[in-house]
């Protein structure tokens, strides 16, 4: 039996969201879930099949595709961050209100720590075969790096947050060329697929010091769930303490690859009216660019 039309209608006139903030923050939880169901994925994959299910590049393509596929599900709506440190630069510039931070920080840490948990019972039966059930942060059976990210034995505190600011900096920098209509803008459409190859590149390139979180969003929850599930307070100490420095130095180096662009590229543009009409034309509604 067919339903009336208008009654579909009807219906899906009451359940519709107004409100521009919810609508935001749902988009925000949904790309970030699915991107990092799709890293964090990846990650187990490799981390348990012991090279029989994907290698390092594959992580790589688990994260940046992910981030595709969020961007393809969240970009017309909030704009598909995905990233607490893209949205703080984001403020930083004046392409969104203050007033939004705290919303889509909540969203994205929220979407990420869901995933954290999908994955963790996805895999369940799994990592007790991997660890039979000790759940340890270092050693030959370690398996919190699966969800978060830890330093390589010898990268030091500075090196470690020189790095985070590094990788941050090159996406949030590489990000505004491709969303500029006044330089050489991504072709429209492309952008989500450019987007996950920027993000494929930077762990190609500067991945292995200490697995390119490049994202606050990207390690906290998930750390936080490690906490609760079985591997205890080892989360937070290990590695002389890593865990703020995937929190803080992303949004150091985002709004610092963002002012990059700006003072090199940006600020020197000739004026609109000499440009040719319709020349890049991406993506004029700030609001509506795709961003990691």
């Amino acid at each position: 039996m067919k339903l009336d039309k208008q009654f579909v209608s009807n219906v899906k006139k009451s359940i519709r969201i107004r409100n521009e903030y919810l609508r935001e923050a749902l988009a925000e939880i949904l790309s970030t879930f699915v991107m990092m169901v799709f890293g964090l994925g990846s990650v187990a994959q490799v981390v348990m099949g012991g090279g029989s299910y994907g290698d390092y590049f594959s992580i790589n393509l688990g994260f940046g595709l992910g981030v595709t596929m969020g961007i393809h599900i969240a970009g017309g709506v909030s704009g598909a961050h995905m990233n607490t440190a893209v949205t703080f630069s984001m403020c930083v510039l004046g392409s969104l209100s203050w007033r939004k931070l705290p919303v889509y920080a909540a969203a994205q840490f929220l979407g990420s720590f869901m995933a954290a948990v999908t994955v963790f019972w996805v895999y369940y039966d799994a990592l007790f075969e991997f660890c039979r059930g000790n759940f340890t942060v270092t050693g030959p059976r370690a398996t919190a790096g699966i969800f978060a990210t830890y330093p390589a034995p010898y990268l030091s505190v500075g090196g470690g947050f020189l790095d985070q600011v590094l990788g941050t900096a090159m996406l949030l920098l590489c990000i505004l060329a491709l969303n500029d209509h006044r330089n050489s803008p991504a072709l429209r459409g492309t952008q989500p697929l450019l987007i996950g190859l920027l993000v494929v590149v930077i762990g190609i390139s500067l991945g292995s010091n200490s697995g390119y979180a490049i994202n606050p969003a990207r390690d906290l929850p998930p750390r936080f769930f490690t906490s609760m599930a079985g591997w205890g307070p080892d989360v937070f100490s290990a590695g002389n303490g890593w865990w703020w420095i995937p929190v803080v130095a992303p949004m150091v180096g985002s709004v610092t690859g963002s002012l990059l662009y700006k003072l090199f590229i940006e600020y020197h543009h000739l004026a609109e009216e000499h440009l040719e009409e319709g020349l890049g034309g991406v993506c004029s509604d700030q609001k509506h660019c795709f961003r990691f």
